[in-house]
């Protein structure tokens, strides 16, 4: 028996108004479990773009002067590869330095634009190889009175708290958004079962009709998809929404330099939102699935 579209679409809408309480019940379930995953993942992101320079165990920066000649360049970093208290030293130039600045703020097309790499500075990120404080910053002022260096910057205990704390927060939500994602899907399986249990008679007669198994199941999965969607479309706009206000509530960039780099930009919220969007499809279609495997004879 050939499937029709406009029988999917009828009984699809049908199962979903039926038991409308329980649909509403899954659907704002999977948007706050999907919720909770983007917003997570929204503020790993955030904290690794604004700790990006300090990433792969570097524990300081030597900026140098955006003028500093090539001679002087060379000689800080010859300094540094040739301490034996150095593990590892990146060269960062100010194209490189341009590449992460249009990275981090790609929402600020207006900044991006005031920008040159011609008054970025040039940096070297270091990696020392006794990574305590106090030998970090004895290391570190040696190099802050040589010709053409402009700054070193150290990597504080905030910045490794803060990294400690996304960690943390990002794994604490995500056990919560698991056990709600297993409500949501529980609650999808309920919602078929029940539509199929109240349509129990309907089934009956349309296998003795003829009508195949997928034929009965396709509207129930469809059902289940649509759940799923409309939750992870909840959750996306939701998360739009709340991202201007998470930025707002972040402390004065000029108080808390770390802050400054805190930027979520277009393509990485795009990931987000897609990814969002295929996880509320997998919850949706396997609890629609599970249902319609186990409770089609009714």
């Amino acid at each position: 028996m050939a499937i029709r579209l406009d029988y999917v679409v009828r009984e699809t809408g049908t199962n979903l108004f039926r038991n409308f309480t329980i649909t509403l019940a899954s659907i704002l379930t999977v948007a706050v479990s999907l919720f909770l995953v983007g917003a997570s993942l929204m503020l790993r992101q955030g904290v690794e773009n604004a700790t990006a320079r300090w990433q792969g165990g570097i524990e300081f920066v030597v900026f140098l002067n955006p003028d500093a000649s090539p001679a002087q360049i060379e000689s800080v970093g010859t300094d540094l590869r040739e301490s034996p208290e150095v593990e590892k030293v990146t060269f960062i130039d100010q194209q490189g330095a341009y590449e992460e600045f249009k990275q981090l703020f790609a929402d600020s097309p207006e900044m991006v634009e005031s920008v040159t790499p011609e008054i970025l500075p040039p940096s070297y990120r270091v990696v020392p190889v006794n990574k305590e404080i106090d030998v970090v910053q004895a290391l570190g002022q040696q190099f802050e009175g040589k010709p053409g260096v402009r700054d070193v910057v150290y990597a504080s205990e905030t910045i490794r708290l803060v990294q400690d704390l996304s960690d943390r927060l990002t794994v604490g939500i995500f056990i919560v958004a698991a056990f709600l994602l297993g409500a949501a899907g529980l609650l999808i399986l309920n919602t078929i079962r029940m539509a199929m249990y109240a349509r129990r008679r309907e089934i009956e007669v349309m296998k003795l009709v003829g009508a195949t198994n997928w034929f009965i199941r396709v509207p129930f999965m469809v059902e289940g998809l649509v759940q799923g969607v409309i939750g992870a479309l909840l959750a996306v706009l939701s998360l739009a929404a709340f991202k201007p206000f998470f930025e707002q509530w972040l402390p004065n960039p000029e108080d808390f330099p770390l802050v400054s780099g805190f930027a979520v930009g277009g393509s990485e919220l795009s990931v987000i939102y897609l990814l969002l969007f295929a996880v509320g499809c997998i919850v949706g279609a396997v609890g629609a699935g599970v249902a319609v495997t186990r409770f089609l004879d009714v």
